[in-house]
């Protein structure tokens, strides 16, 4: 009796300990789900809010707005395209790590863009506007030439893979179409010319209508070859598939 109770103590303490952990990871997925759908919120509103200033504003306020999107842009579909094409293509896990450190240097200069937003001293600001762009279509550069590399060996390796498949698909196809007789397979229904006549003679009254003589047939029947060649075989009557291999004739020893 003791032993159940103990074995049912332990069970119930088990179901609880599963509960706990499977509550405990619902959560943490419910909290990373929520905390990436305020970070994609976040985003959004801060993009439509450089895209508003980049055309609404005119001026210093204006140029840094533009900076800004463009490098969140280029940055971005970047680190989209590499994350999504590392997980098929092992190689992309240099350019991801090159990117991470690139990402490193494209942060530093959000922050530099977004302090010189609220900086009062437009002057100031104005004059570093040269060295900003520059900096920034250096970290654009490489993060296009990251995406368009990974985009096209994808590409690539798609066109490979289609180029193989079309060969054997024509391989294939010649192999399907290759239905006709061997020439040196004999028709189905023609014997041998030499085994007729062959053992026959000619007898008293045979020479007057060679042209009608009477040949054996089917079951001893004689079968007239006059007819046979006045009235050929219908075409369209026959049974048999034209890619279908004849058999061979019996021959006569």
């Amino acid at each position: 009796m003791e032993a159940v109770i103990l074995i049912l103590g332990l069970l119930f303490f088990a179901f609880v300990a599963l509960g706990v952990y499977v509550g405990v990871k619902a959560i943490g997925a419910a909290k990373r789900g929520v905390d990436r759908t305020i970070t994609q919120a976040r985003r959004t509103v801060e993009d439509t809010t450089l895209r508003a200033k980049s055309y609404g504003q005119p001026g210093v306020s204006g140029e840094l707005a533009q900076l800004r999107l463009a490098l969140r842009t280029s940055m971005r579909a970047t680190q989209e395209a590499l994350q999504a094409g590392v997980a098929e293509d092992a190689s992309l896990s240099e350019s991801l790590g090159l990117f991470q450190r690139l990402s490193v240097h494209g942060r530093e200069l959000d922050d530099d863009l977004k302090r010189l937003e609220r900086e009062p001293d437009r002057a100031t600001v104005a004059s570093m506007l040269p060295g900003l762009k520059q900096r920034t279509e250096r970290i654009t550069h490489s993060a296009d030439s990251l995406r368009w590399a990974a985009r096209d060996r994808a590409r690539r390796f798609i066109e490979d893979d289609l180029d193989a498949l079309n060969a054997q698909i024509d391989v294939e196809a010649g192999a399907l179409r290759h239905w006709t007789v061997e020439p040196d397979e004999p028709v189905h229904g023609q014997g041998d010319g030499r085994d007729r006549g062959q053992g026959r003679e000619t007898g008293p009254g045979q020479g007057q209508n060679q042209g009608q003589a009477s040949r054996p047939g089917q079951g001893g029947r004689p079968v007239d070859d006059t007819a046979q060649a006045i009235t050929a075989a219908d075409p369209r009557r026959q049974t048999q598939y034209p890619w279908q291999k004849a058999a061979r004739p019996e021959t006569t020893n």
